[in-house]
């Protein structure tokens, strides 16, 4: 039984992010996850990120519009991790996708492995919500990314909110809901 509430909250999450059109290209989710093989390593490594410290002409406006019990939720920072083998493996393990999910901060943090690479961090880029809960990234270079911010009510748990978006020139626009 407490598998099946789990498959539900990770449904109910996943339908609740949408992309906003306005003649935007499209979100993508990608393709489904797939466990990695021998022959796919998705160990730490520098060279992997390497895509995405450049930059471009891609961009990634989104807002946080997420309701729950707690009432309306804002956010602070949002962060853009690159998609890796080694980030996307993590995502699996935090979010248990490597799409989307809405779920308590603390379950994310159970589950946060003791090891972590230092060097992940400088690979992240971060932005700021405004008070409508409104963010941007800009001169992006194309490629998948990770957009994971925290969600806070007036009162209640803190939501862990992680979307990945492709971008590849031009805008992304994103809801996280």
């Amino acid at each position: 039984m407490k598998r099946f509430a789990l498959v539900a909250l990770a449904a109910s999450a996943l339908a609740a992010c949408e992309s906003t059109g306005g003649g935007a290209p499209p979100v993508s989710s990608g393709p489904a996850y797939t466990p990695p093989s021998a022959a796919q390593n998705d160990a730490f490594r520098d060279s992997d990120f390497a895509w995405s410290t450049g930059g471009g002409s891609s961009a990634i406006n989104g807002v946080l519009a997420f309701n729950g019990p707690g009432g309306r939720y804002t956010c602070n920072d949002v962060v853009l991790a690159p998609e890796t083998p080694w980030s996307r493996a993590r995502m699996k393990i935090l979010y248990l996708s490597t799409t989307q999910a809405a779920m308590p901060a603390s379950d994310v943090r159970d589950r946060t492995p003791p090891e972590h690479s230092g060097d992940y961090a400088r690979h992240l880029r971060h932005a700021t919500c405004d008070a409508s809960g409104a963010f941007t990234f800009t001169g992006l270079p194309a490629g998948s990314w990770y957009v994971i911010t925290l969600a806070t009510p007036a009162n209640g748990p803190q939501m862990a909110v992680m979307r990945r978006v492709t971008t590849n020139g031009g805008t992304v626009k994103v809801t996280l809901r």
